[in-house]
């Protein structure tokens, strides 16, 4: 059966998933990037952004090619996709990636602001869902059929997934670094109560990985 699944979400030893002040100079907020190394040295990463050096194997990169297996759609928040807020001004921004996003499939963007769907190149389409978390489950499902739908972020867009137990499992990164501030992704929420059970935990000498899944 197909999963809704959350893979290589990275969060500092306090929590946080991102920095604040998020800007097109730092796409993660500031000192966002601190909580990725562990990811961006791997051959998976770097193959998916077509790199030339063949990165890091081992465990950080097992989980990193876990999470691009068996794909048919992702969910992202509208941060996720750009700094952009409010009405779009106009159609120029089309996310961070370039031509040739790395998510090859369809993929469902968040927004209280309606903007027709953007075809990129390699596969990717951007469909942005003005209905909510459930359609965009919904659109998701329908478009990835026998696959698996990953819900990539940002932080709110996976609390409201999680708040309404409708994430399958979810592969936690715990960076050694501390944040301060930022966007904290397990504040207030009671994962016991909402169903899920830590499943698997691994240590790497740059991430804690966490694994969990919804009973």
């Amino acid at each position: 059966m197909a999963k809704v699944r959350v893979n290589c979400f990275s969060i500092s030893l306090d929590g946080y998933g991102a920095g604040p002040d998020q800007s097109t100079q730092d796409p993660l907020g500031k000192l966002g990037e601190d909580l990725h190394p562990w990811l961006v040295s791997t051959r998976t990463f770097k193959s998916m952004y077509g790199s030339s050096d063949q990165g890091t194997t081992g465990l950080d990169d097992e989980f990193a090619r876990r999470g691009t297996e068996n794909l048919g759609a992702w969910i992202l928040g509208r941060n996720m996709f750009g700094p952009v807020r409010g009405e779009w001004p106009d159609e120029t921004w089309r996310g961070w990636w370039g031509k040739s996003p790395p998510y090859h499939v369809p993929v469902f963007v968040l927004t209280h602001h309606a903007r027709p769907s953007l075809e990129m190149e390699g596969g990717t389409i951007f469909h942005f869902v003005t209905g909510g978390i459930e359609e965009a489950l919904r659109r998701a499902r329908e478009a990835a059929g026998e696959r698996d739908i990953r819900i990539g972020g940002g932080v709110e867009t996976i609390r409201q997934y999680l708040k309404a137990r409708l994430i399958d499992e979810m592969h936690l990164a715990v960076a050694p670094v501390i944040l301060g501030k930022g966007e904290h992704l397990l504040h207030g929420l009671d994962l016991n109560e909402l169903g899920y059970q830590l499943v698997d935990r691994s240590n790497t000498e740059q991430a804690t990985h966490l694994s969990f899944r919804r009973t």
